[in-house]
């Protein structure tokens, strides 16, 4: 793609040409495109894509939305917590 900025590929060229735009980005990587010389998004190969979003870790909100086990184990067993002895201060 000869209309590459320092910055990404300019919106329109990537409209244009969005095939050669998705080769590179499988052959060298993410591709980001911008939109008025600011950087608007990139194209990124399925494999990066799936492992980022493996490696993601969920938000707060997800995590109290999600249906998994939310308050468990708060307050450990009787008898599992191990305790110093006391001090004597005499």
């Amino acid at each position: 793609m000869a209309s590459t900025t320092e910055r990404g590929i300019k919106v329109q060229d990537a409209k244009a040409r969005f095939s050669e735009l998705l080769e590179l980005a499988l052959k060298k990587g993410p591709q980001v495109v911008t939109r008025r010389g600011v950087e608007a998004a990139v194209l990124v190969p399925i494999d990066e894509w799936r492992r980022l979003q493996k490696s993601a870790r969920p938000g707060l909100k997800a995590l109290l939305l999600g249906p998994g086990p939310r308050f468990e184990n708060l307050i450990p067993d009787r008898g599992t917590v191990r305790r110093r002895k006391p001090v004597n201060f005499r």
